[in-house]
C-alpha cells in the first residue's frame, strides 16, 4: 500500500504536493498526517518549493483565502490559483468569509466577515479562534506579531488590537489599545498617548515579529503640511517606537503602500498625486527594526503615462516584489469593478492579468508573501474538554 512507503520517500512524493492538497493528505492516513506536520517535512517541502521557476503568494479574494501561483515573466506572465485554502470551510466552520488578512511566520490572523478574529496556519490546518474581551467592532484594527524570547524557545504571538480607531480618528488619535497574548490566553490594555496618527486605510506591516505602518505627525497649531514617517511596534516591549524616515517626502494625497520581502525587508511604493507620469516609485530597506530605518538606492521607477493613467487606490492596492526579476506585482480595483493584477518591470515591461471575480465594496483584493511553517499555534486550556469553534 502507498501509505506504507518508507518515510524518506514518503516525504519525497508529499512534498511535490502543492500545498492545498495536504488537508487531503492528512485524512489518508495516520502516519501521512504525522509526516505533513513535522518540521523536517516543512524544510523539505521549502525547498521544494524554491526549485520552481514560479513562487507562491496568499491572496485574498471574494472573502475566500487562495494559494497562487505566480509567473510575471513573457512568453505568458500568469498569476493562477493552485487552490483555495479550505481548512476553515470545514464543518465546524462552515461559510467562514474572510475580510481581512494579517501575515506573520507562517500563520495567518483572520478578520471574518462578521468581525471575528482567528489564527490560522494554512499548512498544517491549524486554527485558533479568539474572544474578545468586551466585543469587537467593525472599526476596530489589527497587527500581528511575536515576542522574540531565546533563540531555542517558542515564538509568543500576540494580537494588538486598536479599538474604535475610525471613530476617534476625528480628533486624530487612538485613544486605546489592547494585546492578546496567545500564551496566556488573555487580553490587557496598553497605555500609549501618541503624537502621531494612523490613516484608517493603511494597514499594518509584520517583519521578523513587529509590525510597521505608515503614520503622520500631529500638527502644531501653526503647521499645515503633514509630514509622512514609518512608525514600528515592538511586539517584545510591547511599545511603539520612534517615527522613522521614509526614502521620500509626500503630502496627504499620494498613494503609498508597504510590502514584505522574503519577511525580511520592507518595500515602500510611492505614486504621487500631482506627477503628469504617475511614476510608481519602490524602495527597499537595507535594515529595519523598530526604533530605526536605512534605505537602499531607488529599486525601481516606471511611468504608468504610456500603459494606463489608472492611479492605485490607498485602501486597496497591495503589492509584491521579485527582486531577482527586478518586478512588482500590483494587485488593485480596476475602476472599482474588477480585482487585477499589474505587471511591472525594467525597460517598460507592463502586462495585466485578470483575477477575475466582480470586487466587493468591503472585501479589497490583498496578497502577501507566503512561506509554510510548522509552526504550532498555543491553544487555549479551559478546564474540561472544549471545541475551539468560532466565539
Amino acid at each position: 500500500m502507498i501509505s506504507e512507503l518508507p518515510r524518506d520517500m514518503a516525504e519525497e512524493v508529499l512534498s511535490k504536493l502543492p500545498m492545498t492538497s495536504l488537508r487531503g493528505v492528512r485524512f489518508t492516513c495516520k502516519k501521512w498526517n504525522t509526516i505533513s506536520k513535522d518540521r523536517s517535512f516543512t524544510k523539505k517541502y521549502r525547498g521544494e518549493a524554491a526549485k520552481r521557476k514560479e513562487f507562491q503568494v496568499v491572496m485574498m479574494l471574494d472573502y475566500k483565502v487562495y494559494l497562487m501561483s505566480v509567473n510575471p515573466v513573457d512568453p505568458s506572465p500568469s498569476i493562477e490559483p493552485i487552490g483555495k485554502l479550505v481548512s476553515l470551510d470545514d464543518a465546524a466552520h462552515d461559510g467562514v468569509k474572510i475580510l481581512e488578512i494579517f501575515h506573520c511566520h507562517g500563520l495567518l490572523l483572520c478578520v471574518t466577515k462578521e468581525y471575528r478574529l482567528v489564527v490560522w496556519n494554512p499548512f498544517n490546518g491549524q486554527t485558533r479562534w479568539i474572544k474578545p474581551r468586551d466585543f469587537y467592532s467593525r472599526y476596530d484594527r489589527y497587527a500581528f506579531g511575536y515576542e522574540k524570547k531565546t533563540k531555542f524557545s517558542r515564538r509568543s504571538h500576540k494580537v494588538l488590537r486598536f479599538v474604535n480607531s475610525y471613530y476617534r480618528r476625528v480628533n486624530r488619535q487612538v485613544l486605546e489599545f489592547e494585546i492578546f497574548s496567545l500564551n496566556s490566553n488573555s487580553w490587557k490594555l496598553v497605555v500609549v498617548n501618541p503624537d502621531w496618527h494612523i490613516q484608517y486605510f493603511h494597514g499594518g506591516l509584520s517583519i521578523k515579529g513587529n509590525t510597521y505602518w505608515f503614520a503622520e505627525e500631529k500638527l502644531a497649531p501653526q503647521e499645515t503640511t503633514e509630514r509622512r514617517f514609518l512608525l514600528g511596534f515592538n511586539f517584545t516591549t510591547e511599545s511603539f517606537g520612534p517615527l522613522l524616515p521614509l526614502p521620500f517626502c509626500g503630502p496627504y494625497g499620494d498613494k503609498m503602500s508597504l510590502s514584505s520581502v522574503r519577511e525580511e525587508q520592507i518595500a515602500v511604493l510611492l505614486q504621487k498625486s500631482d506627477a503628469p507620469a504617475c511614476t510608481l516609485n519602490i524602495w527597499i530597506s537595507s535594515k529595519v527594526g523598530p526604533s530605526g530605518v536605512s534605505w537602499n538606492k531607488l529599486f525601481l521607477a516606471v511611468e504608468m503615462n504610456p500603459f494606463t493613467n489608472f492611479q492605485f487606490v490607498n485602501y486597496s492596492s497591495s503589492f509584491f516584489v521579485d527582486v531577482k526579476k527586478k518586478m512588482v506585482v500590483f494587485i488593485d480595483m480596476n475602476l472599482g469593478t474588477r480585482n487585477m493584477a499589474y505587471i511591472i518591470g525594467e525597460n517598460r515591461y507592463f502586462k495585466t492579468v485578470d483575477l477575475e471575480g466582480l470586487a466587493k465594496v468591503d472585501g479589497w483584493p490583498t496578497v502577501c508573501s507566503y512561506v509554510p511553517s510548522s509552526v504550532r499555534i498555543n491553544q487555549a486550556a479551559p478546564p474540561g474538554k472544549q471545541k475551539n469553534t468560532p466565539p
